[in-house]
């Protein structure tokens, strides 16, 4: 079985690489830019051949981390589909949860409107109500202030008329009294009138009675 090999930078004393801990098994994640790093150190760190400028490369180990890296690939392209279906759930997740932000807020926003639309209905309601309210009382105050005025002008014309029927009677009345002076003071002088006659005439019979006795003790004349 082929082994992977971690990249220190350096190889052992024996010319090889640590191995590594991860497999493309499924048992754990491969990095494949650091498998490539250690292909990188084989042929860097390998056996520099002097004067050519040739660098001399254990071929088996070559191939074997060439191997490595080619069985690593499906694994790093299905961790790369993993990873990609695992971001487009996120990202149908997130999509979901936005469009639920977006119901809720538009809920919210035609609540809102509604409550708004309730608002406005009852503030008009209200504004009619008040102005209605107003009309009343202003028309329930002119028809007070005109029955008011009526019931002063008929108790001014009533006024008018007691104090008319006042002077009226207080004219008879004194028209009476005076009649009724005038009556008592004649009956008064017809009384005093009978009484002079009748004293008058008393005076006369008390004369014509006295006449022959005052002839009869005259003296004689000689």
């Amino acid at each position: 079985m082929l082994q992977p090999h971690l990249s220190n930078g350096q190889p052992n004393d024996n010319g090889s690489y640590p191995p590594s801990e991860e497999y493309p098994n499924g048992t754990g994640s491969v990095d494949i830019l650091q498998e490539l790093n250690r292909l990188e150190d084989l042929i860097l760190y390998g056996f520099r051949v002097p004067l050519i400028g040739r660098t001399l490369v254990d071929e088996d180990k070559l191939i074997e981390q060439i191997d490595y890296i080619r069985i690593s690939l499906p694994a790093i392209f299905q961790q790369a589909a993993i990873v990609l279906q695992q971001k487009e759930e996120v990202l149908l997740e997130a999509e979901e949860y936005g469009q639920q932000v977006i119901e809720i807020a538009q809920a919210k926003r035609a609540q809102i409107l509604a409550e708004s639309d309730i608002i406005r209905q009852v503030e008009q309601e209200s504004e009619q109500l008040r102005r209605q309210v107003q009309q009343e009382c202003e028309a329930m105050m002119q028809a007070t202030l005109t029955e008011i005025d009526q019931k002063r002008r008929m108790c001014q014309e009533e006024l008018d008329e007691l104090r008319q029927t006042a002077i009226a009677q207080a004219h008879g009345i004194e028209n009476g009294a005076d009649e009724y002076a005038d009556n008592v003071l004649e009956g008064i002088e017809q009384d005093l009138k009978d009484m002079l006659r009748i004293i008058t005439n008393g005076r006369q019979q008390l004369r014509h009675d006295g006449s022959p006795q005052r002839n009869s003790h005259s003296p004689k004349k000689k």
